[in-house]
This record gives C-alpha cells, structure tokens and sequence, in this order.
C-alpha cells in the first residue's frame, strides 16, 4: 500500500479531522483514507445529466415532462412569456 504524507496542513484542519474521527469511531487516518476513497469514488462515477436530476428532483411535485438536455448549445436568454 502506498503512503502520502501531507506537509504544511492548517493546524484547525487537523483538529477538525481528528474530531470528525472521534464522531466516527475510527482513526485520524482511517477517517482520512476514507475521505480520500470517497473523493475518488465520486469522481470516477460518470454524472447523470442536469436535465434528468432537475425531473427526478421535481418528479414528485408534479413534473411529469422531459427536461431537455442542452450540453453544448450557446446559452439563450428565458422566454417567460405564455
């Protein structure tokens, strides 16, 4: 396993790891390995598009219709005329 020793850390930044370890029951380290794990993790999962989260986020308050997805059109200004 390889190692990574981190140097010129805010002295508050380790404070505040070796509680957030303590509320965990596990070791400075072990917490900070598993913050490290969990930054990678969700790196590495391919994110759904914005126009689906905003349906799956409103689903429930009556949005029924597909939000389109516009990656990689130029932005236009909102049209709130009926």
């Amino acid at each position: 396993m390889a190692q990574v020793l981190i140097r010129k850390l805010d002295d508050d930044v380790k404070t505040k790891l070796q509680r957030r370890a303590r509320r965990h029951g596990r070791s400075t380290a072990e917490e900070i390995r598993e913050i490290l794990q969990n930054a990678v993790r969700e790196e590495d999962r391919p994110g759904e598009p914005l126009g689906t989260r905003i349906a799956e986020r409103f689903r429930s308050r009556g949005l029924d219709e597909a939000v389109p997805e516009l990656r990689g059109q130029p932005p236009r200004p909102a049209d709130f005329e009926p």
